[in-house]
């Protein structure tokens, strides 16, 4: 069985995700994990499936008219959190390199993030991931991440967050 990486990329219109998921099901590919957003008009989607070929999975997604690549990619190997789940969330005027800032302030940290949106609104730039921490690493970034937030001019929080809700 084939484990494959896609992503597809375009103008928004209504229907793109049911038209992926309906030339995905007729292939018999299984989606194992997926994420789907709107990006200033575009759509974006990445996804995990199971089943069909690379070669398959780019004849059928072909007429659906939007870019697609796609990659196989070995299984995960049994993997598990290893941290404990924590939100990051910044707001603050727009400003060229927010993200790298606090991204490598969670990395120094030894967090790994697990999924970041950020989105520009007006003059409101937020930004909210989430991150897993190695036990006993949250005082010490939370005090790391308020520095660069002031360096940024934004406001910058640290929150544990409830695994259920994840």
């Amino acid at each position: 069985m084939h484990e494959l990486a896609i992503t597809v990329i375009g103008p928004d219109r209504t229907g793109i995700v049911a038209d992926v998921a309906e030339a995905l099901a007729a292939l018999g590919a299984n989606l194992t994990d997926s994420t789907m957003t709107r990006l200033r008009g575009h759509f974006a989607m990445t996804l995990i499936c199971t089943g069909p070929t690379a070669e398959e999975v780019e004849a059928a997604l072909r007429p659906v008219g939007l870019l697609a690549t796609v990659s196989r990619v070995e299984p995960e190997a049994g993997q598990v959190a290893n941290g404990e789940p924590y939100l990051v969330s910044v707001h603050g005027a727009d400003r060229l390199g927010i993200v790298a800032a606090v991204t490598r302030v969670v990395a120094a940290s030894g967090g790994n993030i697990t999924d970041l949106t950020t989105r520009l609104t007006g003059p409101l730039y937020v930004l909210v991931a989430e991150v897993d921490l190695p036990g006993g690493a949250a005082d010490e970034l939370a005090e790391r991440l308020a520095v660069a937030g002031a360096e940024l001019g934004v406001d910058v929080t640290l929150r544990r967050a409830e695994s259920e809700l994840l």
